[in-house]
Order: C-alpha cells, then sequence, then structure tokens
C-alpha cells in the first residue's frame, strides 16, 4: 500500500531534511509518526502527497511511484489520500457543510450525491447538529472535525494527519485521536504525526521516530521509544 525506500530528501540551502528513510505501510494500519521539530515529519508527508519528489530512493503510494509519476497522475493519487493539517484550513467564509461539499464539487461529484454525502460525514463526526455553523462559530475540536469529513470525502485509503491535535486541549485531542481510531477501524490506514507523548504511551500503537531525518524507531515498544526520546533530548 505504501512503501518508502532509501528515501533522502535535500534542499539547495537547508541541507538535508531526510537521509535514506525506508518503512512500509500495510492497509488498515493506524501507525504515529513521531520527532521534535525539524525531524523530518513534515517533508516526508509531503513525498507522500507527491507534492515534492526525493531527491534519492523512491516513495510508493497505492501503485503510483515517485520515480515514475505524471504531472497529470498526481490528482488521481491525491484523490485516494485524505490529509489533515494542524490549522484546520476550512474555509471561513463556508459553513461546516459548505466546506466539506466543495472538497466533493471539485473533484467532480455528481451534484446529487453531494447533499446526502455530506450528510454522512457530518453525522460520522458527530456534527449532524453544526452543519450551518461557519468556522468560527465552532470550537478548536469541531473545526478539526469538519476538517477530518472534508478529508474523508472522497473515500480515501490513506489518511495523513500532520499535528491534527496539536492546537487543541487534552480533552479535544483525546476525542480526535478516538475518531481516527473509529475511522481506522471501518478501514482506513491513518499516518499521524504528532508530538504528543502522552497519546502514543497511552495508544501502544506502532511508531515511527524520525531524529534529523534519519528514521531511529519502527516499533510497537513505546516504553522504549519514550525512554530513547527522553535521552536524545537530554
Amino acid at each position: 500500500m505504501l512503501r518508502v525506500a532509501n528515501v533522502s530528501k535535500g534542499y539547495p540551502r537547508l541541507g538535508m531534511a531526510l537521509r535514506d528513510v525506508t518503512f512500509e505501510m500495510q492497509k488498515g494500519e493506524f501507525v504515529f509518526l513521531v520527532g521534535h521539530s525539524g525531524a523530518g515529519k513534515s517533508t516526508l508527508l509531503k513525498l507522500l502527497t507527491m507534492a515534492e519528489r526525493p531527491t534519492t530512493g523512491e516513495v510508493r503510494v497505492s501503485g503510483f511511484s515517485s520515480v515514475s509519476i505524471r504531472p497529470r497522475e498526481i490528482p488521481q493519487l491525491r484523490r485516494r489520500l485524505g490529509v489533515v493539517f494542524q490549522d484546520f484550513r476550512l474555509l471561513p467564509d463556508r459553513t461546516a457543510e459548505q466546506n466539506i461539499a466543495f472538497a466533493l464539487e471539485v473533484t467532480g461529484t455528481p451534484g446529487a450525491q453531494i447533499a446526502p454525502k455530506v450528510a454522512r460525514l457530518l453525522s460520522q463526526v458527530g456534527l449532524a447538529a453544526r452543519a450551518t455553523a461557519y468556522p468560527h462559530e465552532l470550537s478548536g475540536g469541531e473545526q478539526q472535525r469538519v476538517a477530518i469529513a472534508r478529508a474523508l470525502a472522497n473515500d480515501p485509503f490513506l489518511l495523513l494527519a500532520d499535528e491534527p491535535t496539536g492546537n487543541l486541549d487534552d480533552r479535544a485531542t483525546h476525542a480526535i485521536y478516538l475518531l481516527l481510531r473509529e475511522i481506522n477501524a471501518r478501514g482506513t490506514s491513518v499516518l499521524m504525526a504528532t508530538h504528543d507523548v502522552a497519546m502514543i504511551q497511552r495508544a501502544g500503537m506502532r511508531c515511527l521516530e524520525l531524529d534529523h531525518g534519519q528514521l531511529v524507531f519502527d516499533g510497537t515498544d513505546v516504553g522504549r521509544l519514550v525512554a530513547n526520546m527522553r535521552g536524545r533530548r537530554g
């Protein structure tokens, strides 16, 4: 489903953001991506959406290869992915339902299918009663739920969540995590970048850790991961 093979990414002025990173994700997995700011998490997510290409190595996502993908094929790949950001990125002049509908409209969903699908998505994320609210009328947690619903609009096989709880309080953070677990339980793979050590300790799920662009941990022994992270920071 997803394979990153010996991937490095360098920038002319900034140097190497990723160094020889290799890992795979299987269908239906939930994986945390952790690491300090500047460790390479956001760069990796950009490579997975083909927003950027590796300097060396190969990224394969749902049969598309960074080596051979053509520019006209990139939108096809992105329609198979859902992406959630820390800052929500909702359109401020559109309601919750309109934000989700817009994602369906731009991908050519037939008009008759949009309203019922939007209603289903809002119900899935627990916001059916807030369909006509504008972003400024929603709490941070509610805005992120709308953003998640929008990311699910095209039934992606993989959801990429880039620090989705970074701007939320503890209660909203836990609620968003539980929602992502529910989405995963329904068959969507999830790769979630986070700084939240307490969350990954509670979850006990597979974690990937990047440190200065290198993949230094891949596994489920969260206790060892946390000890290693604290040791590096110390």
